[in-house]
């Protein structure tokens, strides 16, 4: 269908055989009327669902056109001709004056629907004053709902009127009528006099009398009423598919109700459009994306109340159920049938694909790049081969271990040793690593080769400040940021002006529960959220039945900028068909696995259909990842006790790791004592499973509980989303140097309340001595932390960060300094960056026409100065990351290495002695050999200093000579010399 069109005429009905030739006449078993004739009067408003933007157009000619919200053009889908608008709980339209008025109680409205839910949705109301029901701001209305729970409605039409008053409701429903026909149903409702009466289909199915004016019900002014919700701000949105919606107002008869509704075989061709495009996703399921069937297939035994039976042309490759067999050994097509309970069958054609190696090697997606260890996959995501990896160079990144045995506690890790990477240093630069993947199936080898640049290890700083994620509240489910003034925990305040940093656009649209978690090698952040919106109509129990099965990742360098892992604006699945919900996502690195495990709340149902009712509890489930884009599949169950878990966070201390949940039952679970409270947990494996709250557990095994109930607050409710953080160093609030802060959402104070505590308290907490009962655990006073945050994350940042969160800018460039020092010519430069963090790069020292650039080696970088140099400079060029300014120092001078020399006789009994006196003019030390013709010393002179040495000649005439000087000094600094040896005769 067009998205976006002109005002048209009345859409022409088209017959089922326009538009599926051998369609059978009817799948809502209609007979059309005789009294198809009958005069219908003009409607006074048609929305056949055609819309141009947010207006939904009057196709009546009345230009009485609706307004919608929270549709997008793909809400809209062209059923064989029908245009039909698909409400998900995400929107409604507003309905404008004119349509009915309250001069007289006569009106009409045909609506026509298929229910996707049957939950209590409201599918059009007349009415205006959105209110809670025990307000009088919810306004008087007449309404039809095609399915309802509530009053024991259960899966019934209900329909009525209602005057609201300061004492009551004053509602007069309808008698229920049953339910709604397969596919799509007329439901017309017809206002005469003080008579309501219900049509489905052309008849009579309920009716009743009761004393309101519709004058007490249509607004004067404003909006008339809504297409998809109800006036109370409890109801959730309509879950429907409507196609035709008509107004009159004035009373039809029976004839005419008839008469205008669309025929039995227009309803039944448009449902049929609509189960082809349906069904045809949900067969293919997880090959939806694929070219041909790689694994089994789901037939839903209904779509849309519409009843179906399938069955397969070939069973020994596609079996009645949708079994897939790929004991095939070349491509085989099977044509698939869909038959409803009434109506004409709908088939598909489905290829099935012969299992290959060279399919699953083609699924291998690895980074170009990497700064993390690779998920080297050892099992083919297509067909299942078998693959070993070998590495060009094992020590930058390892290869697969045939001999590799799988723990006997956790989790067994999926790469099987390979895939570990070894970053080179920071100042080294990247380097590339060929990877060879050997896929055997069936008996048959492939291999493919991959590239992978090794990234070096990125620049890191000393922590100097906190920053944190959150979102605020049921009605504003955006993720919002703030970080501290400096180094103390207790100083944030919001960034980005406190407007949203995220909002998303994918999935449900609402983001919750934020977390943020430092990459490994401490040189990025993931953030990783739950897609659920509250606000958009999605009532508490549906979130936990049919909640989101994906997760929303993110990833940064500097906490300013977020973008997808996967690339893509969509979030990732990591949750099963059987599972109800996906909530608080967090996530810690794996010791063991060398990998980040991803631990999240969900319910688990029997299968993909959801309806059992049994064990429902919340439980906690996890998958691991490398690189929070590829997901290990299907989740592992962690901790499932029998009681509802959730809102775990982990910290390690030592050998443990120490886990904080809530005990999500309303009381005692068990050994836990409260219900809706924190608890503490430890074990040596992350991964562990727990299957009891139990004191004596042995914590390498599974996880030992070494705290309850430890967050009753001054509101007399405890919290949620608990988070531990370890205090910076020089944080003046870790006055121990093992501080830590643990914090837990107290949502009816309004926030986060934070204790602190630390590592070695949480470490010696046990049965008999627990941490929340001792004097030390004390919340500490509100305040210091973000206004009003819900469910978030609070992550150590060093000052580059900090600094790029407040000014909301990308990361700038920390400031340098170069200092030279010289020993003799051997020149020595230091380069130290502002925040104390790494500095990597080349020194280029300069000294008249001579320079020589050498790379910095743990900040320092030296050479030997030529002779000729009589000056030099030390220039830090700051390295190609771009992460430290350039620095200069001053110009030091060269000192050269000079012996002066003087000589003098001094006559002992007679005989001459030769005095040799030398100098050192050098600034550095030096050893001096001073040779005459009576001999040799070697004298060590510092800096500066002048020494002496004699030699006797035993002469008493002391002949006209020479005397030579060598000195040598550090630097490979070398001097020689002469001085004339002075003459002379003893008396």
């Amino acid at each position: 269908m067009s998205a976006s069109r002109p005002s048209p005429p009345p859409r022409r009905r088209l017959t089922a055989a326009a538009i599926v030739g051998t369609l059978a006449a009817s799948l809502c078993a209609f007979t059309p009327s005789a009294a198809f004739a009958a005069d219908v009067p003009t409607p006074s408003a048609h929305y056949d669902m055609s819309h141009s933007g947010t207006t939904l157009l009057d196709v009546s000619g009345n230009g009485r056109n609706a307004t919608l919200t929270g549709f997008t053009d793909a809400s809209f889908v062209d059923a064989g001709g029908d245009d039909v608008l698909r409400f998900k709980k995400d929107g409604y339209a507003a309905l404008p004056q004119g349509l009915v008025t309250g001069a007289d109680n006569d009106f009409t409205v045909e609506y026509t629907v298929a229910t996707q839910t049957a939950g209590n949705q409201f599918g059009w109301v007349i009415g205006d004053g959105v209110g809670a029901w025990n307000t009088t701001a919810l306004g008087n209305h007449v309404f039809v709902n095609p399915r309802s729970s509530e009053g024991g409605y259960s899966n019934q039409v209900l329909s009525g009127i209602r005057v609201k008053t300061p004492t009551g409701n004053g509602e007069t429903r309808l008698p229920a009528g049953g339910g709604l026909n397969p596919g799509f149903t007329t439901l017309t409702m017809v206002g005469s006099g003080s008579t309501l009466t219900l049509y489905r289909d052309g008849q009579v199915i309920s009716t009743t009398t009761h004393s309101v004016n519709l004058s007490s019900i249509v607004p004067a002014t404003g909006t008339l009423g809504y297409l998809g919700r109800s006036l109370y701000t409890g109801d959730a949105l309509l879950a429907a598919d409507v196609t035709d919606v008509r107004f009159w107002d004035t009373s039809l008869t029976a004839d005419q109700v008839s008469a205008s509704m669309p025929t039995a075989s227009e309803k039944s061709a448009t449902t049929q459009a609509l189960l082809r495009g349906d069904l045809l996703p949900v067969v293919k399921g997880a090959n939806a994306t694929l070219d041909a069937v790689r694994s089994n297939l789901t037939f839903p035994s209904s779509s849309n109340g519409v009843a179906l039976t399938w069955s397969s042309s070939d069973t020994s490759v596609i079996s009645n159920t949708g079994v897939v067999s790929r004991a095939i050994t070349t491509d085989t097509t099977v044509t698939i049938t869909a038959t409803p309970a009434s109506g004409s069958p709908i088939t598909f054609t489905v290829t099935v694909a012969a299992a290959s190696a060279s399919a699953d090697l083609d699924a291998i997606d690895l980074s170009e790049r990497t700064t993390e260890n690779l998920p080297l996959v050892t099992r083919g995501a297509v067909d299942g081969s078998t693959i070993a990896w070998s590495s060009s160079d094992e020590d930058l990144i390892t290869p697969t271990d045939a001999a590799y045995v799988a723990p006997s506690v956790g989790a067994a890790d999926a790469y099987r040793g390979g895939g570990i990477v070894e970053r080179p240093a920071y100042g080294t630069g990247d380097r590339d690593v060929t990877l060879t993947a050997r896929a055997t199936l069936n008996g048959t080898t492939l291999s493919r080769e991959f590239t992978v640049t090794v990234a070096e290890h990125a620049r890191t700083a000393p922590d100097a400040g906190y920053a944190s994620a959150y979102f605020k509240s049921d009605g504003d489910e955006k993720i919002y940021q703030a970080a501290t003034s400096g180094n103390d925990f207790f100083t944030f305040s919001p960034v980005n002006d406190g407007k949203a940093v995220i909002t998303s656009t994918a999935d449900t649209t609402g983001l919750r529960d934020p977390y943020i978690l430092r990459s490994h090698d401490g040189d990025k952040y993931y953030m990783i959220a739950t897609d659920l919106c509250i606000s958009c109509g999605t009532g508490w129990g549906p979130a936990q039945s049919q909640g989101s099965l994906k997760v929303e990742v993110w990833e940064s360098t500097d906490m300013v900028s977020w973008t997808r892992t996967n690339g893509e604006n969509t979030g990732i699945t990591i949750n099963q068909p059987e599972a109800g919900m996906t909530w608080a996502p967090e996530a810690y690195w794996d010791d063991d696995l060398e990998s980040y495990v991803v631990f999240f709340a969900s319910r688990k149902y029997s299968d993909a259909s959801h309806t059992n009712s049994d064990n429902l509890y919340a439980q906690m489930f996890y998958v691991t990842t490398r690189d929070f884009k590829t997901f290990t599949y299907p989740p592992t169950s962690w901790q499932d006790t029998g009681y509802a878990r959730i809102d775990s966070t982990v910290t390690k201390i030592g050998d443990y790791y120490y886990r904080f949940t809530k005990n999500e039952e309303s009381g005692a679970a068990g050994t836990l004592e409260a219900g809706k409270d924190i608890f503490l947990e430890r074990s040596t494996v992350l991964t562990a499973p727990t299957t009891s709250s139990n004191w004596t557990a042995d914590p390498t095994k599974t996880w030992q509980l070494t705290d309850t109930r430890m967050t009753t607050l001054e509101t007399g409710q405890a919290g949620e989303g608990p988070e531990i953080i370890k205090l910076n160093e020089g944080d003046p609030n870790n006055t121990s140097g093992d501080g830590y802060v643990f914090l837990v959402d107290n949502y009816a104070a309004g926030g986060y309340r934070a204790f602190l505590t630390t590592g070695a308290e949480i470490a010696s907490s046990s049965q008999s001595d627990r941490l929340s009962q001792r004097s030390t655990w004390n919340v500490r006073p509100a305040g210091g932390l973000p206004a009003s945050p819900r469910h978030g994350a609070f992550v150590s940042v060093p000052q580059t960060v900090l600094t790029a969160m407040h000014d909301w800018t990308s990361i700038e460039a920390v400031t340098s300094t170069t200092a030279l020092a010289l020993d003799g010519r051997r020149a020595t430069a230091s380069v130290t960056a502002a925040d104390g963090g790494d500095v990597a790069g080349t020194v280029t020292f300069t000294g008249g026409t001579w320079s020589e650039t050498v790379t910095l080696s743990e900040g320092a970088a030296a050479v030997d100065v030529p002779s000729e140099v009589t000056a030099v400079t030390a220039t830090y060029d700051g390295y190609r990351d771009g992460l430290v300014t350039t620095s200069t120092s001053a110009e030091v001078p060269v000192s050269t290495l000079t012996i002066t020399t003087t000589s003098s006789l001094r006559c002992v009994l007679g005989k001459a002695q030769v005095v040799v006196n030398v100098h050192n003019t050098a600034t550095v030390a030096a050893s001096v050999t001073v040779s005459t013709p009576y001999g040799s010393k070697t004298l060590s002179l510092a800096a500066g200093a002048s020494s002496s040495a004699s030699f006797a000649s035993r002469l008493a005439t002391v002949p006209a000579g020479t005397i030579t000087v060598t000195a040598t000094a550090p630097g490979d600094q070398t001097f020689t010399g002469s001085a004339p040896l002075a003459a002379g005769t003893c008396n």
